[in-house]
């Protein structure tokens, strides 16, 4: 790998970062969201169980006091409610609340819309899903 390739697929991934943020600026307006807060209901799958304030703050790349202001937005739109986690009452649990569920599901199909990536065909999203896994593998920093 040369360094003009790495530079030009890291220039690459953060066009279509900047495009896609660019293109799904109106629908977050409309949902009165920034981008940080649209991670944050996104990061919140409806289908697992609710994430502590922890877990959260890692699939975010953040530390605690901004995970805590992005979470007091989302729980003062009443999209997110947090309390205690049964199984540990130190810890906070955050869940979507009917609302957040479905401004999350409206965020995420405008996304997947408007990203550039919807013009890949089936099998370059699967190539490039499997190139991108390979890229994030924590194990093949090992090597």
């Amino acid at each position: 790998m040369t360094r003009s390739t790495l530079e030009a697929a890291v220039a690459a991934n953060h066009e279509l970062f900047m495009q896609t943020g660019d293109r799904i600026e109106a629908v977050l307006a409309e949902h009165g969201l920034t981008p940080a807060t649209a991670q944050a209901l996104w990061a919140i799958d409806p289908d697992q169980a609710p994430p502590s304030m922890k877990t959260l703050a890692g699939r975010l790349y953040c530390n605690a006091p901004n995970l805590s202001f992005v979470m007091n937005q989302l729980t003062d739109r009443g999209l997110v409610a947090r309390s205690a986690d049964p199984a540990d009452r130190r810890s906070r649990i955050v869940a979507l609340t009917e609302d957040g569920r479905r401004v999350r599901a409206a965020v995420i199909e405008a996304t997947l819309a408007l990203t550039p990536f919807a013009r890949l065909g089936d099998e370059e999203l699967r190539r490039l899903v499997d190139l991108l896994g390979k890229a994030l593998d924590p194990a093949a920093e090992e090597t």
